[in-house]
């Protein structure tokens, strides 16, 4: 996985998650093939972080990934239309939906609002992401319960710890840091290697 290689070059305190960002490449990419999409969520930063996520994911990223007229019945779209088009990888950030999770908020729980969208949304070829710098976040977390119990594989990417989603996931990154800014400074690396590493072994 030449991705992940060069990013533990670049960043060699990455060493240690080596195996798990490989892992997590492994699961989105199998995920992927099964027809499933990427449920992602987290708060405020790692919030952020999801968006940056689904859009790396659901168009290209380092590639074009073109489309060729074989993916539509013939004569339905035009050539222009097809050249411009990309694949990609189904990658939905739960927080942007934003009429969803303020009523759940307001009206029932705001601890279950990602866990509300992942039983609306979610099905056994899907892949839950959730992002804390922690771990320990409480709304991510009974996100990835609900997930696990619906059969859905789990990733968490969190900091040194890992806190409570290293012992829910079925996939922990904790990179080796434990101030919050810190920690989102390792993590912007590690997912755009993920979203590359994805990106040439699903559209090779």
């Amino acid at each position: 996985m030449r991705h992940i290689n060069t990013l533990i070059e670049r960043y060699t305190q990455l060493a240690p998650t080596k195996e798990a960002i490989q892992e997590a490449v492994s699961t989105i990419c199998e995920m992927y093939k099964r027809g499933g999409k990427l449920l992602l969520c987290g708060n405020g930063g790692s919030c952020a972080d999801c968006e940056h996520i689904s859009g790396e994911l659901l168009k290209g990223f380092l590639s074009k990934r073109p489309v060729s007229q074989e993916h539509f019945p013939k004569g339905t779209l035009d050539d222009d239309t097809i050249s411009k088009l990309q694949k990609g990888i189904g990658a939905i950030p739960l927080p942007s939906l934003s009429a969803l999770v303020t009523a759940f908020s307001n009206d029932v729980d705001s601890s279950l609002t990602f866990a509300q969208l992942v039983l609306a949304l979610g099905q056994s070829n899907d892949v839950f992401l959730g992002i804390s710098t922690s771990g320990n976040a409480v709304n991510v977390a009974k996100a990835a319960k609900v997930a696990k119990a619906m059969g859905i594989r789990t990733i968490g990417l969190t900091g040194e710890s890992g806190g409570t989603l290293k012992e829910i996931c079925d996939v922990c990154i904790c990179v080796p840091e434990k101030e919050t800014f810190k920690v989102q400074e390792l993590h912007l690396p590690v997912y755009h290697a993920i979203c590359a590493q994805c990106e040439e072994l699903c559209f090779q």
